[in-house]
């Protein structure tokens, strides 16, 4: 941000997704404008709690504010795209949480949107910003680790796994028709799609919703999904997403098989990287002078990093690129949409009980985008 005044930045939401986002922020040498919440007494609490200057009365307010540059949606997966599409109508940048859009359709109308409005948009699949997942797209994109012939990767957490166990995202109105897929299935196959450079093109999917009820109300959406999927190139990979996994509080697992080696990749093990041959294997640990690694790592190796690090790193990006960078991996609107595309094709596989063919992205990223002064 050399050079530059500060990002302004708003926030709609006031739960655990602003507070990483709000600290991310103020990592990069942003300054926290103002903080809308789902009412104004709940936006004064978070505001205070949280450190950022002024609650805002509503979405509406805030996104109209003069001195606010990018706005943060960290709020219910219905209100996504509405408030994104507001946000960008008023000429913001934006970072959305995903999902983006809680269908195909609206996640396509925001990319457009952001297209048209010559604005930024990004979503936190913030898995990439791990260096030792640069480590390891690095070692498929040299080819070290060979031709990728099988992939197998999985999401586990275990924060449903009693019936009374319940939150906003287990209804399919405010959540979205799917819940386990859509909110970590999404960060996997990304992961995967990111570090083998290479879509998924077709897959197979069943899903599972174990409680129909908790804590007394209906339950719209799947607890678990297990999913078959083909890479471009023909690589088969296993994924199993489940948030009733006792033990597992984030448990997001990649693993790669190459003609040459193998790679394992375990967030909650985020300092290490496995790579595995027929001659031997080795527990790599993060090291910024490792391939790939771009900087990455703020503090030397033995030095443990981790998630809100990763975000940080993201959210760094995100404000970069509205000074007129184009940072390596950033994920963008486009990203979002993808993971709508996949997260579709699930819920299709699934209720017809076949293959489903994965459509590519059918509306480019925002990549004509002018910088803060321009707007």
């Amino acid at each position: 941000m050399t050079g530059f005044a500060p990002v302004r930045a708003g926030f709609l939401g006031g739960g655990f997704m602003a507070a990483v986002h709000s600290r991310a922020a103020r990592a990069a040498g942003a300054r926290l404008v103002a903080l809308a919440s789902s009412s104004p007494e709940r936006a004064a609490q978070a505001a205070d709690r949280l450190g950022i200057g002024r609650p805002a009365r509503d979405a509406a307010e805030l996104i109209a504010a003069h001195d606010i540059d990018v706005v943060h949606v960290c709020t219910p997966n219905r209100d996504h795209a509405e408030q994104t599409l507001a946000a960008l109508a008023a000429g913001k940048h934006v970072i959305c949480e995903k999902p983006l859009a809680t269908s195909v359709d609206d996640a396509r109308a925001v990319v457009v949107a952001a297209e048209e409005a010559g604005v930024a948009g990004a979503v936190p699949f913030v898995y990439r910003y791990h260096p030792v997942v640069r480590q390891a797209r690095e070692l498929v994109a040299t080819g070290a680790v060979g031709r990728i012939l099988t992939i197998d990767g999985a999401y586990l957490q275990d924060w449903l796994l009693d019936a009374g166990d319940t939150d906003w995202r287990v209804d399919a109105v405010a959540g979205g028709a799917s819940r386990a897929f859509a909110d970590i299935g999404s960060h996997l196959c990304d992961l995967l799609e990111f570090v083998t450079g290479r879509r998924i093109v077709a897959l197979s999917a069943r899903t599972s919703t174990v409680f129909e009820t908790r804590a007394g109300a209906a339950v719209g959406n799947e607890d678990i999904a297990a999913v078959m999927v083909e890479l471009e190139g023909g690589a088969l990979g296993t994924l199993l997403v489940s948030q009733l996994a006792p033990g597992r509080k984030n448990g997001l697992v990649l693993e790669l098989h190459g003609s040459s080696r193998s790679l394992r990749f375990a967030q909650e093990r985020s300092e290490q990287l496995w790579i595995g041959s027929r001659e031997g294997s080795q527990l790599v640990l993060r090291d910024p002078d490792a391939p790939g690694d771009r900087g990455l790592s703020l503090v030397p190796a033995g030095h443990p990093m981790g998630y809100q690090d990763a975000f940080n790193a993201f959210v760094a990006d995100a404000y970069a690129v509205l000074e007129g960078a184009s940072p390596d991996g950033l994920p963008t609107f486009a990203d979002g949409l993808r993971a709508a595309e996949i997260t579709d094709a699930v819920l299709t596989s699934a209720r017809e009980r076949r293959w489903v063919d994965v459509a590519p992205v059918t509306a480019r990223g925002a990549s004509s985008l002018k910088s803060k002064e321009s707007l």
